[in-house]
């Protein structure tokens, strides 16, 4: 068995049984707002020092607030939003090829610019291989760092990982030994069906007793594009809408016009209330100069409460600029780029 608490057999146990990694329904539906969390960039408490003592108030649990979104999707979201990795530039401004290298570097180039406690950044406790868990190298980096750190702050790294696919407890891992957390891998699911990998997964690791000592306590499995291209989708239908935005960009390039993506992770204002976009579109003709945006949303689903919503956002969504919307019939009969090239008339 597994564990003392709430035992599980072990895979190599002829009882051993797949268990189904925990499912976030609906979480990036527009009922449940999406803003960048508050505080600094931690997810664990520290400890009461009396078990009826409660925690004081801290601007960096708002778990009350966003019940449906968990704090380590949001904080997730904030590391690619500062690392810009939900934003593809035009094709004549990308001096590189899209790789994962790429997409790790900028990951860690947004870690040394957030803090997890006052005085500690991010970077000082962020990981982008899963050996360095393997290792215990993260562990002995933490137990150091623990030795100075800020009171009413608990000890804590994070670790952000590309996965193929994750289970249960499970984060499968490329070139290494996967890696088990304590509690079950969080993923979101739309109509109640898991979204298929690959993932970028964030790790937060902290002191667990039954270890005495350091171990990964949490898993957040953010749905990607692709190992290449960090960019978070929330469907099957997104990816396909994303890759006819890349071919759309080509096309547009060989015409004379710089088409930047963008997939906005967290909600924006409007003078009629919040929205956030599927995607987002800037276009800049290289010849006279002119400048347009669009609004791209994916129309995948044809349900009535899916529909209900739209009709109530797509009024916000037309303040940020022309709505272009994307069914399966386009994807399946390639005009995407038709459309978009028609919307811009640049």
């Amino acid at each position: 068995m597994t564990s003392t608490k709430r035992p599980e057999h072990r895979e190599d146990c002829p009882f051993f049984r797949d268990q189904v990694t925990h499912r976030i329904t609906e979480i990036r539906s527009r009922e449940t707002p999406a803003d960048p969390p508050t505080g600094y960039f931690e997810v664990l408490r520290p400890a009461p020092e009396k078990l009826a003592q409660r925690p004081e108030e801290d601007a960096s649990d708002d778990r009350t607030r966003h019940a449906s979104v968990p704090r380590l999707a949001r904080l997730l979201w904030r590391l690619i939003d500062a690392a810009g990795t939900n934003k593809v530039a035009p094709v004549a401004h990308e001096y590189e090829t899209a790789s994962i290298k790429l997409e790790f570097e900028a990951l860690g180039r947004a870690s040394t610019k957030i803090e997890i406690a006052p005085g500690i950044e991010l970077g000082r406790a962020f990981w982008t291989h899963a050996n360095a868990l393997h290792s215990r190298r993260a562990y002995a980096m933490l137990r150091q760092l623990a030795k100075s750190w800020p009171s009413g702050h608990a000890p804590q790294g994070f670790m952000a990982l590309f996965s193929p696919h994750v289970r249960g407890h499970v984060v499968d891992v490329p070139g290494a030994e996967a890696i088990h957390v304590a509690n079950r891998v969080q993923s979101p699911s739309v109509r109640g069906n898991l979204i298929k990998g690959p993932f970028l997964v964030m790790i937060v690791a902290g002191e667990y007793p039954e270890a005495h000592g350091y171990a990964p306590l949490r898993a957040y499995a953010q749905p990607i594009f692709s190992g290449q291209r960090f960019i978070p989708v929330d469907s099957e239908f997104e990816r396909s809408v994303l890759r006819e935005l890349f071919k759309a960009r080509r096309l547009l390039d060989a015409g004379g016009v710089d088409l930047a993506i963008e997939k906005p992770v967290f909600d924006r204002l409007t003078t009629q209330g919040s929205c956030r976009p599927d995607f987002l579109l800037e276009a800049r003709s290289r010849l006279t100069g002119e400048i347009k945006q669009l609004v791209v949303e994916a129309m995948g689903f044809s349900d009535d409460d899916y529909l209900t919503s739209k009709a109530t956002t797509h009024p916000r969504m037309r303040l940020l600029g022309p709505l272009l919307t994307i069914e399966p019939t386009d994807v399946e009969k390639d005009r995407v780029g038709d459309l978009i090239a028609s919307a811009l008339d640049l």
